[in-house]
C-alpha cells in the first residue's frame, strides 16, 4: 500500500477558513460569511436556542447570531436599597444640606448689584422733547371751523292756572257729633281707651289726629279713646 500524503499551504488555509462555531474547515460551497466570521451554512444558529438562522432572520449582538426572540436587550438594574446603600445615601444627604446652609449663612446680608444703565438711559430718553416738524405742527393743529349758528327760538309757556283757594272748614268739627260703626273688635290696652266689639255704634264721635278718635259706645255707655281705623262712618 502507498501512503497518500496531503500538504496545505498558507494560500490554502486563506481560502478556507475555520468556522466561528464548530472550528471545522469552511468549504465554498457551504460557507456563509457573516459577523466579520465564516460559518457552515448548519452552524449558523441562535447562541441560545440554536434555531437555524439565515440572512434574513438573524440579528448579531457582540458578532454572535441570535434569532428574535432571544436577543439581548439592554436593561436597568435595580439597585436594592441595602442598609449599605441606605446610609451611603443619608450621608450624601446630609452633606448635600450642610453645604446648602453654609453657602446660605455666607450671602447673609450680601447683596447682587443690578446695572441700572440702561434703565437710567431709557428713563433720560423719555424725559428729552420729542423733537416734531413744522410739517407735523401743522397737521396736528386742527381746522378752523365757523360754529353753526344757532336759532333762537322762543317757547311760550302756558299759563298754569292759579290753585283754587282750600276750604278752611276745620275737618274737626265737620266730624263732631258723627256716628260711626265697630268694623272689628277692639280691647282697650290703656286706661283712658274704651273697648267695643264688631257692629257697636259709637256716638259724639271727636276725632284727635289720624289714627285716634274719642266717642261713646251706645251698647256699654263707656266713653274714651279708639282707634279710627276700626270704625266706619254712617
Amino acid at each position: 500500500m502507498h501512503e497518500c500524503t496531503v500538504k496545505f499551504t498558507r494560500k490554502d488555509i486563506k481560502m478556507n477558513p475555520p468556522c466561528a462555531k464548530c472550528k471545522k474547515t469552511v468549504y465554498p460551497v457551504e460557507k456563509l460569511n457573516c459577523l466579520d466570521k465564516y460559518w457552515h451554512k448548519g452552524c449558523f444558529n441562535c447562541e441560545v436556542c440554536s434555531l437555524k438562522l439565515t440572512m434574513k432572520n438573524y440579528k448579531g449582538y457582540n458578532k454572535l447570531p441570535y434569532c428574535t426572540t432571544h436577543y439581548p436587550t439592554t436593561k436597568f438594574t435595580a439597585v436594592a436599597d441595602t442598609p449599605e446603600n441606605k446610609r451611603l445615601q443619608q450621608n450624601t444627604s446630609m452633606q448635600s444640606n450642610v453645604v446648602y446652609h453654609k453657602e446660605f449663612e455666607g450671602q447673609k446680608g450680601q447683596f447682587t448689584a443690578v446695572d441700572d444703565s440702561g434703565k437710567q438711559a431709557f428713563t433720560e430718553q423719555l424725559q428729552k422733547p420729542a423733537q416734531v416738524s413744522p410739517y407735523q405742527l401743522q397737521s396736528q393743529q386742527p381746522a378752523q371751523v365757523d360754529p353753526p349758528q344757532q336759532e333762537t327760538v322762543e317757547l311760550k309757556r302756558p299759563h298754569a292756572p292759579e290753585p283754587e283757594p282750600e276750604p278752611t272748614q276745620d275737618i274737626q268739627s265737620a266730624d263732631d257729633d258723627a256716628i260711626y260703626r265697630a268694623l272689628y273688635d277692639y280691647a282697650a290696652a290703656d286706661d283712658d281707651e274704651v273697648s267695643f266689639s264688631e257692629g257697636d255704634i259709637i256716638t259724639d264721635c271727636e276725632i284727635i289726629d289720624d289714627s285716634w278718635m274719642t266717642g261713646t259706645v251706645m251698647a256699654t255707655g263707656e266713653q274714651g279713646m279708639m282707634p279710627s281705623n276700626y270704625l266706619e262712618k254712617i
